[in-house]
């Protein structure tokens, strides 16, 4: 069943220039890559586990699928389908795509069972573009599936301590003229976008209903995320093994279900094209 969920603003609108960053590492894939790999710590690889394996149970065997916006690309590690090709605006190594706008892909009609997309759309300069997009190039009945941001006051206090991305609940998303992010800054994140995105669901039919349903919704995490040391961009983490991450877990769980705009972090989502 959809959710219906409120937003809490303690503030309309927090921008940061690059220098101001806390985090390190911002925006390195290489780098990210590099130290997932090697490290012996299994708070992030918990962290992505918990955002990925889900998935798998919306996609078939022989489905034929893309991961847009991959970043680092660690979705392969979680997805047990083996038709998953990784696709991003750069041109690292390990993308089988390279140099691919996920709102102009170049894809042709009608191509994929399904597309995936982490922690992008809040990116996206122009969404309406991107679901127009993905609506294009997925199969009839076809899946999007979706982690993004939640952006509760736990989510503002750290973006407003760690100056990392920013949010914006002013913007327009379904304005095909002004951007919700920075055009020029792939990396430039509004995780407000999502609440406005998907929170009103008379806005969401209203503007997407024609394309998609609401198939899958669920909000998670918490402390699993910021005790992970961050994914692309790298933070400070306490690490622990599997007992205590998902003794972790079982907290989120609680705290989410129980004040979910307090400590809710991500949700996930499945849409699934109508036409």
């Amino acid at each position: 069943m959809p959710l219906i969920c409120k937003k809490n603003e303690i503030t309309k609108k927090i921008e940061f220039s690059r220098q101001e960053n806390r985090m390190s590492s911002v925006a390195n894939t290489l780098k990210a890559r590099e130290l997932y790999y090697s490290s012996q710590s299994l708070n992030v690889k918990f962290l992505l586990e918990k955002r990925f394996r889900w998935m798998n149970n919306f996609i078939k065997k022989n489905d034929v699928g893309i991961e847009v916006g991959s970043g680092a690309g660690f979705l392969k590690d979680f997805i047990e389908n083996k038709n998953l090709k990784l696709t991003d605006l750069g041109k690292d190594s390990h993308l089988d795509f390279k140099n691919i706008d996920a709102q102009n892909t170049g894809f042709a009609d009608n191509s994929f069972d399904y597309v995936i997309a982490s922690n992008m759309i809040h990116h996206i300069p122009f969404p309406m573009k991107f679901f127009r997009e993905m609506n294009r190039i997925l199969k009839k009945g076809g899946k999007l599936i979706i982690f993004e941001s939640y952006c509760s006051i736990v989510f503002q206090l750290i973006t407003i301590i760690m100056k990392h991305e920013g949010f914006d609940f002013t913007v327009n998303v379904w304005d095909d003229e002004k951007a919700s992010s920075d055009e020029q800054n792939a990396w430039h994140g509004n995780i407000a976008v999502p609440h406005l995105i998907f929170d009103d669901k008379t806005k969401f039919n209203n503007n997407l209903g024609n394309f998609f349903k609401i198939e899958y919704e669920k909000l998670s995490e918490c402390f699993v995320f910021l005790n992970s040391g961050g994914v692309t961009s790298k933070t400070r983490f306490i690490p622990m093994n599997r007992f205590f991450l998902n003794f972790l877990n079982h907290i989120d769980n609680f705290l989410i279900k129980i004040f979910p705009n307090i400590f809710c972090m991500g949700r996930k989502i499945v849409l699934k094209k109508i036409n």
